[in-house]
């Protein structure tokens, strides 16, 4: 957990993901057709099979014969679409993954109908599933929170299904009054695994609308179809894909396998008119003139007026905060953590929020919400909030909310801004998680439409109220018969405290020692987990601070002669050096990350009768790093100390052949052992060089 990037923190993110899967089995998807954000019907299945391993009879476990997709919109918005699938099942694998279909919906203005799920049976037989296998429930996520209700999960049970078996269905999904019509979008992905054998797509368009289609050149119209005239004038398209022979067979793409822009993508809208209409739904001015609890939506640049209970409640929560920052510290306190947060993907509700006044009775709301409730409480301050998206970075791509994964908050005391994300709950005031690119698309812009110069689009640089820090502190023992016990403490601020802070939250309390455990492993000590205790996630304004026990036997064996063992200290993860271009030279920055500075510590104690020799020490400084080392005896007590500081943000290019230098030298410096030896002489053998006191560091000069 001492990495210094989050570009570069593999084990923490690993963490976090791990811990996230492992506590939460339940994963939603929303699939609206007026969203479009969905492929197939059946793509949830043949991407877990892409991922399972592999029988030795077939490539996958389930095989898609046919999948045959027809979208249909009309020019009010409205839409509808047909899946048709006929599933191979090959193996006991792809049973499971097809023994329930599940399908994603929001009744406000989606409807599901399956009206056909039909077995053959390799034996010759078929078999019909009954409509009563067919279920239709709120999505996990909303079963605690009536508001969302409308937010559904339809499944069927395919009950008989064997290896050997076809499994066929169909399912039509029709979108009606969408929250953003009469506008629509659509993207979607050709299968590139060889899951799919034949792929059949359609789309059907209205010749009345000016919509921007966009088709991957790789991936041509087979066909293109007018008819009708008038408004009743249609655009039909259709593609028809083969499985590419070799993926098929290996069970992987060999062509174009990391393709991540949709092969098919439309939107009757631009962005800059994207970032209007999303900003329009999420911002509410109460008026006066209309019976209490009605709203209108507003213009993005006037200023909110607030219902009375918003107004008080504000007043309530920063009662005695001397500053606009306390204001703001104490606003985000609220939200974030006594609104709980229902999680559900950005859109799933069609960006059709609640009443801010709604939001605090409540007491829990999607991140939309809670940016609702948070700009009506800061409004009724006099300070300012403005919603961003976040998830996409291409404003040359076609405008679609669908690519966006998530909503931040930007908060302005007069004279700094602040990036919140109330959402996590734990997030300390000012701190979001990493961002996966560099830019943001700006809803709440503080300009009209008539004189917008696109500044939807904004790059975007993280900030953090305080130093980032990591400390690490291993107190460990070694034991006659080889056995080591540990205490590891961890106390952080950064990225990899919200990451801890996280997982700890998530996880109930006496599953605490499973997430250690992943921990420990991320950080390489292999012993068992005995005991862990965390401080409180909610202490956000104090550092995260973590402590375990761990006992790992026969940690060494003295029956070898000399026993070397390396320092037991997380490794610094450093970021690669950056590929090289034709000519040899690189053409990116080395990124480094948030500004941050890690120290970790070990004190080992010996057993009687052994000595040790350490390792001399090292040293280099960079205008953009340092690292330093001391390993010391005194004693039966070893000791080692690491300490790198991230400086700057990326090292250019033209200096990857320095960065390289300074990276090998941390990781040689990392690659050292002590060396341990058992003797006659109750006395401990030290290092000559330096006996009973600290290894002087080993300098290396920095490159020019």
């Amino acid at each position: 957990m001492t990495e210094g990037n989050p570009s570069h923190k593999g084990s923490a993110l690993l963490l976090y993901a791990a811990a996230v899967c492992f506590f939460f089995t339940t994963e939603w998807r929303t699939v609206g057709i007026q969203q479009a954000q969905q492929k197939a019907a059946a793509e949830p299945a043949a991407k877990n099979s892409e991922k399972a391993d592999q029988p030795e009879k077939a490539a996958h476990p389930a095989q898609i014969e046919l999948l045959e997709t027809k979208v249909r919109f009309e020019s009010n918005g409205d839409s509808r679409k047909e899946v048709h699938a006929l599933v191979k099942i090959h193996s006991e694998l792809g049973v499971r993954q097809f023994a329930q279909l599940n399908f994603d919906f929001n009744r406000s203005f989606e409807s599901v109908e399956i009206p056909m799920v039909h077995i053959i049976h390799s034996s010759g037989g078929t078999a019909d599933i009954l409509p009563s296998a067919v279920t239709d429930h709120p999505n996990p996520a909303v079963v605690n929170a009536p508001a969302y209700q409308d937010v559904r999960v339809k499944s069927v049970r395919i009950l008989g299904l064997q290896p050997g078996d076809t499994l066929e269905y169909r399912v039509v999904r029709a979108v009606s009054h969408h929250p953003l019509a009469p506008d629509f979008w659509l993207e979607h992905f050709f299968d590139r695994t060889g899951v799919v054998s034949h792929e059949i797509f359609e789309l059907d368009l209205p010749s009345t609308r000016q919509v921007q289609v966009h088709v991957n050149p790789k991936t041509p119209a087979q066909s293109k179809e007018e008819s009708g005239e008038g408004e009743a004038a249609r655009e039909v398209y259709r593609w028809e894909q083969n499985a590419n022979p070799a993926a098929a067979k290996n069970g992987a793409s060999t062509n174009d396998a990391a393709h991540t822009e949709p092969d098919v993508a439309l939107s009757t809208v631009g962005w800059e008119s994207l970032s209007i209409r999303l900003d329009e739904r999420l911002t509410f001015v109460e008026n006066p003139l209309k019976p209490t609890g009605t709203y209108e939506q507003s213009p993005p640049s006037v200023l909110r007026n607030v219902s009375p209970e918003i107004t008080d409640k504000a007043l309530e929560l920063t009662k005695g905060a001397q500053t606009n920052r306390a204001k703001l510290e104490a606003l985000y306190d609220f939200v974030s953590q006594k609104i709980v947060t229902v999680d559900l993907p950005l859109g799933a509700t069609g960006f059709a929020p609640r009443t801010e006044r709604d939001v605090l009775t409540s007491g829990y709301a999607t991140q939309e919400d809670k940016f609702v409730l948070f700009a009506a409480l800061a409004g009724a301050t006099k300070l300012h909030a403005r919603s961003v998206l976040t998830g996409y970075c291409d404003k040359s791509g076609t405008a679609r909310p669908s690519v966006f994964s998530h909503l931040l908050i930007s908060a302005s005391d007069g004279k700094t801004d602040y990036w919140l994300d109330p959402s996590l709950r734990v997030a300390p005031f000012g701190m979001v998680s990493p961002p996966a690119h560099k830019c943001i698309f700006v809803l709440n812009r503080l300009f009209f439409v008539t004189n917008s110069t696109g500044q939807e689009w904004q790059p975007f640089q993280r900030k953090m109220p305080f130093a980032a820090m990591q400390k690490v502190e291993v107190n460990a023992s070694l034991a006659d018969d080889g056995k080591l016990g540990a205490k590891v403490h961890y106390s952080m601020r950064g990225d990899n405290e919200l990451v801890l802070r996280l997982a700890f939250h998530h996880a109930p309390k006496e599953r605490w020692k499973e997430v250690a455990q992943l921990l420990s492993l991320t950080d390489g000590f292999r012993g068992q987990v005995t005991s862990v205790n965390a401080s409180d996630p909610y202490a956000t304004k104090e550092p995260f601070s973590v402590e375990y026990a761990l006992d790992q036997a026969k940690f060494v064996d003295w029956s070898k002669k000399p026993v070397r063992i390396p320092a037991l200290l997380p490794q610094f993860g450093l970021p690669d050096p950056p590929a090289k271009a034709a000519s040899g030279s690189a053409t990116a920055p080395i990124e480094l990350g948030m500004p941050l500075e890690v120290e970790t510590k070990m004190t080992l104690h010996l057993p009687p009768g052994i000595s040790a020799s350490v390792p001399a020490g090292t040293s280099v400084e960079r205008d953009y790093a340092t690292y330093s080392s001391q390993y010391s005896v005194n004693g039966s007590t070893l000791t080692a100390t690491r300490t790198v500081k991230f400086v700057l943000r990326e090292v250019p290019a033209a200096r990857a052949a320095d960065y390289n230098a300074f990276l090998r030298a941390v990781q040689s410096d990392e690659a050292q052992d002590f060396t341990l030896e058992q003797n006659d002489s109750p006395a401990p053998k030290t290092n000559p060089a330096a006996p009973n006191m600290t290894a002087p560091p080993k300098t290396v000069s920095p490159k020019p």
